[in-house]
């Protein structure tokens, strides 16, 4: 494999011009760093630029303007063979008359290399792949997965500086598309690859990320770890996009320094201040389901939802003229309440985030 690569995206904008002659800002003004070997997810809703900004840096669109670095080059006029990547594609892109073998050396016999050195190359990437016994197999004799597994053999073997993923489990049922995605991840590790993935399954962003860049209307909301990102999300939109959230308002009574407290409908916590509000500022914050402290005396409110799921207990109530979500993890042997009973709790003041307005 090559050097682990750097890339970079430097003021990234992509116009399309409809069929009517409106202008439609697909990315607009993207700046990203994916340090060398590794994992980033380019993680939205659908039209929020993930894609297009994907395929600008395979080369696949061109920019309307902005720079794309691959190492210390700006590969942003470049064709796609011109470039240090290789793409895993959602459909798998297989040839179906050509059996795995052959789909997997069709890149190195493009580049005419020697066939002793093809024959080495994809023994050992089917033997990374866990697909020795498959070389002769054509795609329609295998499962989904195991055409996954290929297309992303077939990437691999190019030694490319750079791997680009298209929403490539999207076709596979959950259990598989769960497998696929630990596979991809420990391969990736493995090999140290810079690997940049586009996904609207949080989940899939959770589970493969060392960084997590979300994305809305074409512009990047926030980046960061998986655990920045559900944690410590900085709007709105973020935090109802990763997981779930309870958004509410409160008040800022004293401004310490790194903490606050604040006053939530008349019960008075201290957290952690994380924007730039003051004393007497009202304030919209989050708090996660999972982070409220069941049993407390805080609060108290009617039980509109109560279903048992197993790992956890989920509950929603109306307070404040609003609904919680609530969630009692690991309800073994706990007293639950049901639909229409009373449900007393407090927050975990540890929990509590400020958004930015």
């Amino acid at each position: 494999m090559n050097d682990k690569i750097k890339v970079e995206l430097k003021n990234l904008s992509k116009i399309f011009v409809t069929n009517k002659n409106e202008q439609v800002k697909a990315v607009d003004n993207v700046n990203l760093i994916i340090n060398p070997g590794e994992f980033v997810c380019l993680l939205g809703p659908s039209g929020c630029g993930k894609t297009t900004t994907l395929r600008m840096l395979a080369g696949f669109e061109i920019p309307t303007s902005g720079e794309i670095y691959i190492g210390d080059r700006d590969v942003a006029s470049l064709t796609p063979d011109k470039r240090d990547t290789a793409m895993v594609f959602q459909n798998y892109a297989l040839f179906p008359h050509m059996n795995v073998y052959d789909n997997i050396a069709y890149g190195l016999k493009l580049q005419k290399l020697p066939k002793a050195e093809i024959r080495a190359r994809v023994a050992r990437i089917l033997n990374l792949m866990k697909m020795e016994d498959f070389a002769t197999r054509v795609p329609s004799e295998m499962s989904g997965g195991q055409q996954q597994r290929v297309s992303l053999a077939r990437a691999l073997i190019m030694e490319s500086g750079v791997l680009l993923f298209d929403e490539p489990l999207s076709n596979l049922d959950a259990k598989l598309r769960l497998h696929m995605r630990d596979e991809i991840r420990k391969i990736q590790k493995q090999v140290g690859i810079s690997s940049i993935y586009v996904t609207h399954d949080q989940e899939e962003a959770m589970g493969l990320s060392d960084k997590i860049v979300i994305m809305k209307d074409g512009a990047i909301q926030q980046v960061g770890s998986p655990r920045e990102i559900y944690q410590k999300p900085v709007n709105e939109f973020v935090a109802q996009f990763i997981g779930r959230a309870n958004i509410l308002d409160g008040k800022i009574v004293e401004d310490r320094g790194g903490k606050v407290t604040l006053d939530i409908h008349g019960v008075i916590y201290e957290t952690e201040k994380t924007t730039g509000h003051s004393a007497g500022d009202m304030v919209r914050f989050m708090i996660r389901p999972e982070s409220f402290l069941i049993g407390g005396t805080d609060f108290r409110a009617p039980v509109t939802k109560s279903v048992f799921m197993g790992s956890h207990h989920e509950y929603e109530v109306e307070l404040f003229g609003r609904v919680f979500e609530i969630s009692e993890n690991n309800p073994m042997r706990k007293e639950t309440v049901d639909m229409g009973g009373e449900l007393s709790f407090s927050m975990d003041p540890n929990s509590i985030h400020i958004l930015e307005q």
